[in-house]
């Protein structure tokens, strides 16, 4: 198994930054004396001044450096040749910033899980379920999720399948765990209507998570989410292909993005004048099918061509293949065509079973590399339609999965079969 390390620490929302360039000026003297003898009657003082350019400059946390950065006049040696100039230090420019991030499929509520939640007195607690995979979403730098089911809160009804709605708690949860931007464009958006999603937004507002794909109006969907974190700056946009059928309400598009080629690409020309780094959630395909449809692959291409550097799908419920897509331009982008189930109530292997991506974003200078693919798979653990819980798929046990072994290699072949550098972890 390989380990893979996370870093956390707050998420920056975007602001203007900026920091004085101070120049100290130090002068050093320096003597140097003849020897008198009986015949020398002369001393010879030299003095001596140099300039230095100390440059106190910003690091990427803010704080000065504390390493002069510029060029010294040589020094004498002792044989009288020049002395070799000290190695400049890194500006802050040169220097990398990295961001871990982590992204994870479908939370989908059914009925079973959120009475399974259910607490004495009143109220609901999904944590604990969510409790044996913390630690890799926790430790991330950031976290995204889709929440496919609305959170409209007990208030309008908790609902299941075909047309949901969730308790509060769940977004609590994702807060929790560590979550940091969610996901909210997807077929069931409109599963309850706008006071459900209007509900849900506020809800999210509230615990300080960062939402996109669905809006309280024209205004905030044209406010592309920018997120910075170590010095790197992160915009996510999202869309789905549709709502099941359900109309969105004359005059309110914000209320979900649905996928339109031409606007997904006016969005992402947006976002890249605004980060470094410019992510699509993007809620397509045919469900329960393991290869990408070709509407995938070709939004996939448009969004990639269009400046995307990293895609993130999902609705199909099962696990699809990740793959590069190598751009016109000589970009390469990062595409997860479908990250599965993270946590619903869906029997069966294949819907049973997720996983939690993970990725290393680097800024070095003024370019910007995704690498270090990897992915840990995840099993949804329930016992006749209780006792839900996200484990990693090797710790499902064989009263959950007989075949575990067996199982596994198929889930690393299937989403590493168009990757082959995609580190299993665990495996």
């Amino acid at each position: 198994m390989r380990s893979v390390p996370f870093r956390r620490g707050a998420v920056t929302p975007i602001h203007p930054r900026g920091g004085a360039v101070t120049n100290l000026l130090r002068h050093r003297r320096t003597a140097f004396a003849g020897g008198l003898s009986l015949l020398v009657l002369l001393v010879l003082l030299l003095p001596g001044c140099r300039l230095l350019d100390d440059r106190a400059s910003p690091q990427p946390g803010g704080a000065p450096s504390s390493s002069p950065v510029g060029t010294e006049a040589p020094v004498a040696s002792p044989s009288g040749s020049p002395a070799a100039s000290p190695t400049p230090s890194p500006s802050p420019s040169d220097a990398a910033r990295k961001v871990t991030l982590a992204a994870v499929g479908d939370v989908l509520i059914h009925s079973s899980i959120y009475k399974d939640a259910q607490v004495a007195g009143g109220g609901y607690e999904f944590t604990h379920m969510f409790e044996p995979i913390r630690r890799y979403i926790e430790s991330a730098d950031l976290a995204m999720v889709n929440q496919e089911s609305v959170i409209g809160g007990e208030a309008l009804g908790l609902s299941d399948y075909p047309r949901f709605n969730s308790p509060y708690e769940v977004g609590d949860t994702l807060k929790a765990v560590g979550f940091d931007i969610v996901n909210l464009a997807n077929n069931h958006t409109l599963d309850r209507g706008e006071e459900a999603i209007t509900n849900e937004i506020h809800y999210l507002n509230g615990l300080g998570l960062v939402y996109t794909g669905a809006y309280l109006s024209e205004d905030d969907r044209q406010r592309i989410r920018v997120v910075e974190k170590n010095g790197l700056t992160f915009a996510f946009l999202s869309y789905t292909y549709g709502t099941n059928g359900i109309p969105v309400p004359k005059g309110k598009p914000y209320l979900v993005n649905l996928i339109d080629n031409d606007r997904a690409a006016a969005d992402i020309a947006a976002a890249r004048k605004l980060a470094d780094v410019v992510i699509v959630s993007a809620h397509f395909g045919v469900e329960y099918m393991d290869e990408p449809s070709e509407a995938q692959e070709q939004f996939a291409r448009a969004a990639a061509e269009a400046g995307a550097d990293i895609v993130i799908g999902h609705h199909p419920h099962v696990l699809q293949p990740m793959e590069w897509i190598e751009t016109a331009f000589g970009r390469r982008t990062f595409v997860a065509y479908s990250l599965g189930n993270f946590i619903a109530a869906q029997d069966g292997a294949r819907t049973q079973t997720g996983g939690i991506l993970q990725l290393d974003i680097e800024k070095r200078g003024g370019t910007v590399t995704v690498s270090n693919p990897r992915f840990l798979p995840t099993w949804i653990h329930m016992t006749n339609w209780r006792q839900f819980r996200i484990v990693p798929l090797r710790d499902a046990g064989t009263d959950q999965l007989p075949n575990a072994a067996a199982f596994g290699k198929q889930v690393a072949a299937l989403v590493g079969s168009r990757m082959p550098e995609l580190t299993i972890v665990g495996d």
